[in-house]
């Protein structure tokens, strides 16, 4: 393989170094290892790289449609679907930054299909200038995560037959075929290092306690200083409680059943009620979180120990604890977004049930309206309704209630 007169870190090598100046670093994710934080930190951080010789040639915090069309996979359902354009517009962009280090990240780099699209994505990105980086969670950790965000997309299957279609029914395509293209991690990274070399990839093992470590890295890799890259809050992309999935879930089979469009998916239960709830409601401790059955906890953690030894086997370099990818979590997980403590405690909501228990998940009735309202906003604007005059993150619970009851059904029923 041709070089730049650079060296890359020897391949096996476990400390963090900077990568050669020049390189093109393309981090794949795969979803639900920390790519929401790096991207927002990136694009927070954007007009600050160039100082230390750094691009982040994307024009929005993540580059998800280009990703998407470089590995040839559909949009989300009902998204608009991402064409050659959204991709050769990136690469003009990464062109653009010349002999200076570049930063890509999208998660949806790790969907590519097959040896021949990785080979492609690598090519265009300039060769033997690009640096594959993946960032690993435990395996146990993410499907929990991974669930709830299929559902986001239109899934109608409960968690524990997922995780029976997903462990224990071969040959684990369905319902979603992704999941272990993505999560099949030594597989994932052996898949890369063939296009790149095992010298030219680096597999972050993340330390959930650790909540500021791989912006640190990061900034190592990317010869960044010391929290320049910071945390970005971002409540949108926290994951769903069990009773806001559960509601979702629902929603998605009566969606189906009734022959919706899924453009109205899209725009009234994705971007309208999901969205509008996420962003104006935060979980407590008291909301039941989703738990994952005892049996998946050891088949995963199963699956983690023997991803590890297969990536270690590779002769990559690997930063973290390979150990943490079987760890068996002291509990299930929480949501992503951190409890807010000056928020009231609900005594009649339900508490969190041992792990792999049941419980009656109940959504709070805060929860229901502002999703319900979320939805009502989102289909005024399909019709040209204005927009309120007060944002909704400031209006209280009592109001939102009158308002689902009475403005936007009066402004949808003027058109």
């Amino acid at each position: 393989m041709e070089t730049d007169g650079t060296t890359p870190p020897p391949a096996g090598e476990t400390k963090a170094t900077p990568l050669p100046a020049g390189t093109r670093l393309l981090h794949i994710g795969p979803h639900k290892t920390g790519t929401t934080a790096i991207q927002g930190a990136l694009f927070a951080a954007r007009e600050r790289l160039p100082e230390y010789g750094v691009e982040f040639p994307a024009h929005t915090r993540h580059p998800m449609e280009a990703a998407l069309a470089a590995c040839a996979r559909p949009a989300m359902m009902g998204d608009t679907e991402p064409t050659d354009r959204h991709w050769s517009r990136l690469l003009e962009r990464v062109r653009a930054t010349g002999a200076r280090t570049s930063v890509i990240s999208s998660e949806f780099f790790a969907d590519a299909p097959d040896d021949a699209t990785i080979a492609r994505v690598v090519e265009q990105l300039g060769g033997n200038r690009v640096h594959v980086l993946v960032t690993l969670r435990p395996l146990a950790r993410i499907m929990p995560s991974q669930w709830q965000q299929y559902v986001q997309n239109g899934l109608r299957m409960g968690y524990e037959d997922w995780l029976e279609h997903m462990l224990r029914r071969p040959p684990y395509e369905k319902p979603n075929p992704s999941f272990w293209r993505r999560h099949r991690h030594d597989r994932l990274v052996e898949r890369w290092a063939g296009a790149v070399g095992v010298e030219r990839v680096t597999v972050v093992v993340v330390d959930d306690r650790d909540r500021g470590g791989l912006l640190r890295t990061f900034e190592t890799l990317l010869g960044l200083p010391g929290n320049l890259l910071r945390p970005v809050p971002d409540t949108a992309n926290r994951s769903l409680t069990l009773a806001e999935t559960e509601m979702l879930r629902n929603l998605n089979i009566e969606f189906r059943g009734n022959g919706l469009p899924d453009a109205l998916y899209s725009r009234l239960v994705r971007g309208g009620a999901v969205l509008h709830m996420k962003n104006t409601c935060s979980p407590t401790s008291r909301d039941v979180k989703i738990p994952t059955p005892r049996w998946a906890v050891e088949e995963a953690c199963a699956i983690g120990a023997e991803t590890a030894g297969r990536i270690g086997a590779l002769g990559v370099r690997v930063l973290g604890d390979p150990a943490l990818l079987s760890a068996v979590p002291e509990q299930p997980d929480r949501p992503d977004q951190p409890e807010q403590t000056d928020r009231p405690e609900k005594p009649d909501r339900p508490e969190r049930p041992a792990e792999g228990g049941s419980a009656e998940a109940r959504i709070a009735p805060e929860a229901a309206a502002r999703a319900l309202y979320g939805a009502l906003a989102a289909a005024a604007s399909l019709t040209g309704g204005a927009a309120p005059a007060r944002s909704v993150h400031q209006t209280p619970s009592k109001e939102l209630v009158r308002v689902l009851g009475h403005r936007c059904p009066r402004r949808l029923g003027r058109r």
